[in-house]
């Protein structure tokens, strides 16, 4: 997770917005769930174009990512293949369909954090409780006064 970048930063943000709008969620819908959200704002794909990749191969999220194979040829891994060169890990991939990363439910308000996977608010709440940390981690590493420095001596 500390790997992050704006770019993720701002896929994670863009996509719990078209959420909270109400675009159409669907948790059993493998591209209106969790991760179908996240791969729609990465890939531009439509929901349906999602859901008719992953159904090349049985399972939900979770278990395409546990049998992705980046040679297979299938469209739901070429899926998996952006967002992973987008940044993300499967590991993390996997964790949002379920909202269980155990750092970002650490980060959850105290009456929030036993999150139920197939909610849209709980996952909002997720999306930019994660957008929260990566930024927190990439402005902790930003150093004003050698920042400064480098744009005066420019």
């Amino acid at each position: 997770m500390e790997k992050g970048t704006l770019e993720i930063s701002q896929a994670l943000r863009d996509t719990a917005k078209r959420l909270a709008r109400g675009a159409a969620y669907q948790w059993g819908h493998m591209g209106s769930c969790n991760c179908g959200h996240l791969a729609q704002t990465i890939t531009q794909h439509s929901k349906g174009e999602i859901h008719g990749a992953a159904m090349w191969r049985y399972g939900d999220w979770r278990e395409q990512l546990r049998d992705y194979c980046p040679q297979s040829g299938l469209p739901m891994d070429e899926i998996i293949d952006h967002m992973l060169d987008f940044g993300f890990s499967r590991d993390e991939l996997a964790h949002l369909e379920t909202l269980t990363h155990p750092t970002i439910v650490a980060l959850l308000p105290n009456n929030r954090k036993h999150l139920k996977h197939n909610m849209r608010d709980d996952l909002v709440l997720y999306l930019t409780t994660w957008a929260d940390h990566l930024e927190e981690h990439l402005l902790s590493k930003i150093n004003l006064k050698e920042t400064l420095r480098q744009t005066v001596n420019v």
